[in-house]
């Protein structure tokens, strides 16, 4: 599957990256891929360990003269975002990915790519390959489960990595080099809501506002793109005067990816349908004005459900769930002031599920400053313990304070100057690098992040620029040349 990428430069990369598009990683389930870069490692003569819980590294001893170089990192995660377009069954967990290209750019069809951050192990595994490198001490440290909690990277074990300089490979734009990042957590909202039976009145519809965009939760945040759990309430808040009760909704799927699609079973008297209907028509043309160069291809769909409803939400515990997740924070929050340009807080409504009842939200807080997150968090408690929900805050991680001065940073600027005739742009970038966690566990570690140019990631309109990847694998190996030997003065 996929032999096409072999023909792709550069090779060595591509051969890696096609491994990983061959062998299913969503994440919790990367112990196939564990196993077979194992048994890579041990046919090239590579020490490898894992730590308790389950984090790979390969190692390979620096070139002869070598030896006294500061050690080197590299780091990049197994899984991928696990998201397919409705009118695409794929099982993640057995499926091979289908990748092709168009216009340059390489793309999966009806999936997400697993070029987050499948390129970054790609590259990482090709420098370990390389013979014709020179280098110091490498390791390549590849965590799990990142793209849903972090777990890898938070359970690293401390005292085992070696190394002094840390090369994230995580980042997704050609020309830039990041020394930042926002820090986040998991705010978990649940409650057991009231409910009674539908009345011989009532009729189960079923309501869906598809269309969206998606996209990442953190990098794709100030574009404007739809939310759709939050266009649902607004939704379903218009069609409150016609009495509609919610039966069971579940919108998004991943709590770091923007929500493309929310679908509702309503509880709706048969004599307000066609009230409803003209309702949602001339919303549907206000939203998609709204969103218009951005997210125009909203749709909504109101239509009876062969499903059998036994129960919905009383009037006033829909009304109330309704209002309270109308008003939840969503999208940016605030932006810095001391890095221009860049998300300071924000706040994603990324899965939202009600079924008999049970009530449950999580949503995906990110900042600059662990202060705001904490703040944050408590607005959703103080919102929804409001309607006695209990809210809990999961999976906590801090964010990585710039260096920008770092030598590390210095050398990779002056590599980058000469290659491409031009200095990166340096950035903090509003999302979850591992750096952050791996910097508390660590905090001797030089780190910066690069990679190719990704666009959609998290979202079934991922893809990235098969030039980009032949730069930074030059970038890449140049790096690790140039800090192997001391720097000319």
């Amino acid at each position: 599957m996929n032999a096409h990428l072999d023909q792709l430069a550069p090779q060595a990369v591509w051969q890696h990256f096609r491994t990983l598009c061959n062998t299913p990683r969503p994440s919790g389930h990367e112990a196939a891929l564990v196993a077979i870069l194992e048994a890579w490692a041990e046919a090239r003569g590579l020490a490898h360990d894992r730590d308790a819980y389950g984090n790979l590294r390969l190692r390979k001893a620096a070139s002869p003269g070598c030896e006294a170089a500061p050690g080197v990192i590299l780091q990049g995660h197994l899984d991928m975002v696990a998201q397919a377009n409705a009118d695409h069954p794929h099982d993640f967990t057995r499926d091979p990915l289908d990748t092709y290209v168009e216009d340059g750019w390489l793309r999966a069809r009806g999936t997400t790519l697993g070029a987050d951050n499948g390129l970054g192990v790609a590259a990482a595994l090709a420098i370990l390959g390389d013979d014709s490198l020179v280098h110091g001490p490498l390791e390549a440290l590849f965590t799990l489960e990142e793209e849903t909690s972090m777990g890898g990277a938070l359970n690293l074990a401390e005292g085992w990595l070696e190394g002094q300089l840390l090369i994230n490979l995580d980042s997704e734009d050609r020309g830039e080099v990041y020394i930042g990042c926002a820090g986040g957590a998991d705010v978990v909202v649940e409650a057991q809501l009231p409910t009674s039976a539908l009345s011989a009145e009532e009729r189960p519809y079923r309501l869906a506002l598809t269309g969206l965009r998606g996209g990442h939760s953190g990098i794709d945040i100030g574009t404007g793109r739809g939310n759709a759990n939050r266009l649902m309430m607004r939704v379903l808040r218009a069609l409150a005067p016609s009495g509609a009760r919610l039966v069971d909704y579940q919108g998004g799927t991943l709590r770091n990816a923007l929500p493309r699609e929310a679908f509702a079973t309503l509880a709706l008297a048969e004599e307000e349908l066609a009230t409803a209907q003209a309702c949602l028509s001339a919303l549907e043309s206000e939203l998609r004005n709204e969103l218009a160069g951005v997210d125009e291809a909203l749709t909504l769909s109101l239509s009876a459900s062969d499903e059998v409803a036994g129960e919905a939400l009383t009037l006033t515990a829909s009304h109330l769930l309704v209002d309270a997740l109308h008003a939840a924070p969503c999208g940016i929050e605030r932006m810095s002031t001391e890095v221009p340009g860049v998300v300071e807080t924000s706040n994603n409504l990324g899965v939202v599920t009600l079924g008999e009842g049970r009530f449950r939200l999580c949503a995906l807080v990110r900042s600059l400053r662990d202060s705001a997150t904490h703040d944050m968090a408590d607005r959703f408690s103080a919102l929804f313990g409001l309607i006695g929900a209990r809210t809990r805050v999961e999976n906590a991680y801090p964010g990585w304070a710039p260096a920008p001065h770092s030598p590390l940073l210095e050398c990779f600027k002056r590599l980058h100057h000469a290659q491409l005739g031009k200095e990166p742009e340096v950035k903090v970038i509003h999302a979850g690098l591992e750096c952050g966690i791996l910097g508390g566990k660590y905090p001797h570690l030089e780190m910066i992040s690069f990679g190719p140019q990704i666009r959609g990631a998290h979202s079934p309109d991922e893809r990235v620029e098969i030039d980009s990847v032949d730069e930074f694998w030059q970038l890449l190996r140049g790096l690790v040349e140039a800090l192997a030997t001391p720097a000319k003065p």
